[in-house]
């Protein structure tokens, strides 16, 4: 599994359009508004980076509003469930 945050530069007046197409499209599975530099992050998660490759350079050109992209892949995953299921083998939680 491939994991990638897509953080993103959207029209003013388009953010929300394009951010209900993402959440649509088959390989994003959130989509988020933030407030900083950029307008919205999605997070995908496909099979592989051919995959991902496809989506970003032919699913999401294909949207209108969108007016710059930038892709980092994910390398490790650090989430508190994660962390708690690798110290918790073999301990019954007592």
């Amino acid at each position: 599994m491939v994991t990638a945050i897509i953080v993103m530069n959207v029209e003013r007046g388009k953010i929300n359009e394009v951010a209900e197409a993402l959440a649509d499209m088959e390989g994003i599975s959130e989509v988020y508004s933030v407030s900083g530099t950029h307008d919205l992050v999605a997070i995908a998660r496909v099979a592989s980076n051919e995959m991902l490759s496809a989506l970003v350079t032919r699913q999401m050109q294909k949207l209108e509003g969108i007016q710059k992209t930038e892709t980092m892949l994910a390398l490790q995953t650090y989430s508190r469930h994660a962390l708690e299921s690798m110290f918790s083998i073999g301990s019954d939680g007592a």
